[in-house]
Formats: structure tokens, sequence, C-alpha cells
């Protein structure tokens, strides 16, 4: 696992997401307009993301699974990919507890 930080030709051109061993996205952020604030942003995951009340557990309108990882102020600061079943959304969770902590940032700025 690991955070990748991005920066696009947005108006609020800095984002970050996590992925797996196969390069898949786990979990994504919202936009920022500064880079330190999206690498808060990764911090807050990697420090709450071991934390059960942290998780807002969803269904989607076509019924896929997903969740939202929140700061301990309340905020979501991640959104999780869609998954088929409860089990695999649980599966996804136990991932991340295990392995976002102590993640690499790869930051992929462009020129």
């Amino acid at each position: 696992m690991k955070a990748i930080l991005k920066k696009s030709s947005a108006a609020e051109p800095f984002s970050f997401s996590f992925v797996n061993s196969d390069g898949k996205m786990v979990l994504r952020s919202e936009n920022y307009k500064a880079k330190d604030s999206a690498n808060k942003g990764i911090n807050s995951v990697k420090k709450n993301c071991t934390e059960d009340k942290r998780y807002i557990l969803k269904e989607s309108s076509n019924g896929m699974y997903f969740f939202n990882v929140k700061s301990a102020n309340g905020q979501v600061v991640a959104t999780s990919a869609m998954y088929p079943t409860v089990d695999d959304r649980a599966q996804a969770i136990n991932q991340i507890k295990a392995l976002i902590p102590g993640c690499e940032v790869e930051e992929q700025l462009g020129g």
C-alpha cells in the first residue's frame, strides 16, 4: 500500500489516493488548494484509519458498498472504492488498518 500525492490543472490541484500492491485505488481524497493541505489529509488518514469509529459505512444507489474515513473533528478525509459486497468492504477496511499507517508517500506532481 502507498499514498500517491498528485497535482492536476484543476482550480484545487492537489489530491491523494491510497493504492494497493496491484495499483488499484483503495481510498481517494477531495481536491485541495495547497500541497500542505493534501499532505495533512494523508497524515490524517494514516492516523485515524486504525479506529473503527472513524469509518462511515455506506451503500450507493446502485447497491455497491463503500465507506468514508473521517478525521478526529468529524470531517471526511477520504472515500473508498466501491465494493460489491459488505464482506469485500470489510476486507478492504482490514487491509487499510494494517497497511496504511506505515505506508510511504509518492509524489506525482508533474512539471
